[in-house]
């Protein structure tokens, strides 16, 4: 630290400043340390400074499962923010309320200064008791006073998406549902009966898949045998692909006598067959918030929910050429 002090013509304390990403360095000077750190290949010693600070500037992140591949998406987003502001990350797994204590406990031993909760393990977040002395953010949950919540608008997107359908003259939209211990689920299903309601329309019984493409596949085919099905939207990409494979072996075109939406907008569903109508969650937005959220709570900020907007992204599964 001496060494780069005196590269760069500033004190020791300018350096500590910049290693700490202080705001009261100029930005001139920030910019030199930074050229003299990188010429000497200095690193800041992780361990001595949580030994000084009390803070290892690692974050936690709980999640029930990655093979959705929105919960990849968020920990891929989660991953970039925490790096471009100088954490490191430590993730572990939990789906149920006694494991997800646990989980807490083990990020405790690691000594992260906080822990963002991700999506489908947000139920047993609910459920169980906040972690003492750990700053928590969860990402798709009701707001709630012991932690601070950042979402999508569900709702808004899949009453959008019910919309739509509705405007191309469908009698009625069925819906291809996520889990039902799911919030984000749940809340996308009250904006498609929202949306239905609202036209003074019947909503068909809901069906319910896992976020799979086999679920979609499975429900699929039997909403493919159906006469009086002419619109679906489904709960995420995921489904609405292995809903589009049933009705394609059932010889029912798309869009032609059955319209499709998905939810998400993953970077695949521009490739679908047809090219997937969906709702856009911006993925790395909702990473950016998590973590600006979390390291506000670590400094000492109260929980704040913050709604992050969706939007329809039409494409050729829903809309004749």
């Amino acid at each position: 630290m001496r060494d780069v002090a005196s590269l760069a013509g500033v004190s020791g304390q300018t350096v500590s400043r910049v290693v700490n990403d202080s705001p009261r360095v100029d930005p001139a000077t920030r910019e030199r340390v930074e050229r003299a750190m990188a010429q000497l290949g200095y690193r800041p010693h992780r361990a001595a400074r949580a030994l000084r600070t009390g803070r290892t500037h690692t974050i936690g992140l709980v999640v029930s499962t990655l093979a959705s591949v929105g919960n990849s998406r968020m920990l891929q987003a989660v991953a970039d923010a925490a790096s471009h502001r100088g954490y490191a990350l430590t993730v572990v797994t939990a789906a149920e309320a006694d494991a997800l204590a646990g989980a807490f406990e083990h990020l405790r031993d690691q000594g992260v200064d906080g822990a963002i909760v991700l999506n489908e393990a947000t139920a047993a977040a609910r459920r169980a008791d906040a972690p003492t002395g750990l700053a928590l953010v969860v990402v798709d949950s009701p707001p709630d006073e012991r932690f601070g919540v950042v979402q999508s608008d569900h709702e808004a997107g899949a009453r959008a998406a019910t919309e739509h359908l509705i405007d191309l003259g469908h009698a009625t939209v069925w819906h291809l549902g996520g889990p039902e211990d799911s919030y984000a689920a749940a809340e996308r299903e009250r904006g498609w009966r929202g949306a239905l309601e609202g036209a003074g329309l019947v909503a068909p019984p809901v069906v319910r898949g896992d976020w799979t493409a086999a679920s979609g596949h499975a429900e699929g085919v039997a909403l493919a045998e159906r006469p009086d099905v002419s619109a679906v939207f489904a709960a995420n990409d995921q489904m609405a692909l292995g809903l589009l494979r049933a009705l394609a072996e059932a010889g029912r075109p798309v869009p032609a006598e059955v319209a499709v939406v998905g939810f998400d907008d993953i970077a695949d569903a521009a490739d679908y067959l047809p090219p997937l109508t969906t709702v856009r969650q911006d993925f790395d937005d909702l990473g950016e918030r998590a973590v600006e959220a979390l390291i506000g709570a670590i400094d000492g900020g109260a929980p704040r929910t913050e709604l992050v907007p969706t939007r329809l992204v039409v494409r050729e599964s829903s809309t004749p050429d």
